[in-house]
């Protein structure tokens, strides 16, 4: 019993000490949603020089996007005329780092990691991208895409607060919950200063941390909760920022979708960037930087006395914050409940449409997941099944509305191609 109170409390302590910061990130990445063109990026990333390089690594950093979120978006750069330099540069910065994930950094690892985070985030991306320009700058015979994105006039206060409260929570929702509850069972389960003790540190923690975090997918923002745990029982500086860059920058999905479509030295490329970069940055933390630099905050070890922010203003946001997960929670279970009643009508419908449509930008299971639940929230759609690898999607119900799903498909991202032929 004594072991479930303390896991509750460090749940509850962990939650309250990052809401402040993220509901702050999620508004400020509303914000560059709405105010930065969609197209602004394609300009200034078309050519194989170092120049497109380091812009695709600057527009990368502060966005919001994890692993398999980046996927399409890098994808998508490089279909409309993005160098594959310039392409790859993006894919390792973006997913490191995020304007929510920094100031969560911030708030439980100390305003110096929240430093080195965007920096090592550059400096891996930009290696990555001249290297792919070096050794593998030939474009694959992809056909190029328009962006046929339209943004209403003007800025709005709505689309800001839905995207920075709706959409980006509905992305992390889930993985930010694992990481917390994954957080909150290391504090309870691992002794203090188990890594030293065990001597799992230096290069040796560094090597470990990386075999485990290379296939496993975990964002940005939820792989900070775990990362100050982790420093907490004895990890090194060094460690915690290899975990805070393979963690969310790789796993099987990326690995597979990156090879397919960019080819295998790139990949090759991509893989080393990271794996070399990480461990470089490590050992520097670790050899030359001071150790103190790197102590999570003093709230996290029981000291409360010296908080950045007032407590009421981190619990109302912890509550706010518990209220967007479960809203988020709530429509997906919706959506699951709306899915199996409709497989259930599906039957007794007098009349039932079969259509399939080309959509382009799906790279993942992910993507599948997010398109099918996008498509079933339209009135009439009864079953959707989104086949990834054939860029297609199957929709069944009754009296279907093509430009009410050539909309949604448009609103989430997406490349609507029409109906397929039989």
């Amino acid at each position: 019993m004594d072991y479930i109170h303390q896991y509750i409390s460090a749940l509850i302590s962990l939650s309250v000490d990052m809401a402040p910061y993220l509901i702050l990130g999620f508004l400020i990445a509303g914000i560059l949603k709405v105010l930065v063109p969609a197209n602004i990026m394609t300009k200034y990333l078309g050519k194989s020089n170092t120049s497109s390089v380091i812009n695709a690594s600057l527009f990368g950093i502060p966005l919001p996007l994890c692993s398999c979120g980046v996927l399409p978006t890098g994808i998508s750069l490089y279909k409309n005329g993005a160098s594959k330099g310039s392409s790859v540069s993006f894919l390792i910065s973006t997913p490191q780092t995020g304007v929510d994930s920094i100031l969560v950094t911030w708030s439980m690892l100390g305003l110096p990691l929240a430093i080195i985070r965007p920096i090592t985030a550059f400096f891996t991306g930009v290696a990555g991208g001249i290297l792919t320009n070096k050794f593998d700058s030939t474009r694959l015979s992809i056909k190029t895409e328009v962006n046929q994105e339209k943004k209403s006039k003007g800025s709005s206060l709505r689309e800001i607060f839905r995207y920075a409260f709706i959409e980006m929570v509905d992305d992390i929702a889930k993985w930010l919950v694992i990481g917390l509850l994954i957080a909150a069972f290391i504090t309870v389960a691992v002794p203090d200063e188990f890594f030293n003790e065990f001597n799992i540190t230096g290069l040796t923690g560094m090597v470990l941390i990386l075999v485990v975090s290379i296939p496993l997918y975990i964002c940005a923002t939820a792989s900070v909760p775990i990362a100050a745990v982790l420093l907490l029982k004895g990890l090194s500086p060094g460690a915690i920022l290899v975990f805070l860059m393979a963690g969310p920058a790789t796993n099987a999905a990326t690995i597979t979708v990156i090879g397919k479509n960019l080819g295998k030295k790139t990949l090759i490329v991509y893989m080393a960037s990271l794996i070399i970069g990480s461990l470089l940055f490590g050992l520097l933390i670790d050899n030359f930087l001071p150790h103190e630099w790197f102590m999570p905050m003093a709230s996290m070890m029981g000291d409360h006395q010296h908080e950045i922010l007032p407590m009421w203003l981190s619990v109302s946001s912890a509550v706010l914050l518990s209220l967007f997960i479960f809203y988020s929670f709530l429509k997906s279970f919706h959506q699951w409940f709306k899915r199996k009643t409709n497989n259930q009508k599906l039957a007794d419908m007098k009349y039932l449409d079969d259509i399939s449509i080309g959509v382009d930008g799906m790279t993942c299971q992910k993507c599948k997941a997010k398109i099918e639940a996008g498509l079933n929230s339209l009135d009439g759609v009864a079953i959707v099944d989104a086949d990834v690898e054939a860029k297609s999607v199957s929709i069944k119900g009754e009296h279907l509305d093509l430009k009410k799903i050539e909309n949604k498909v448009t609103e989430m991202g997406y490349s609507f191609k029409g109906i397929n032929p039989n």
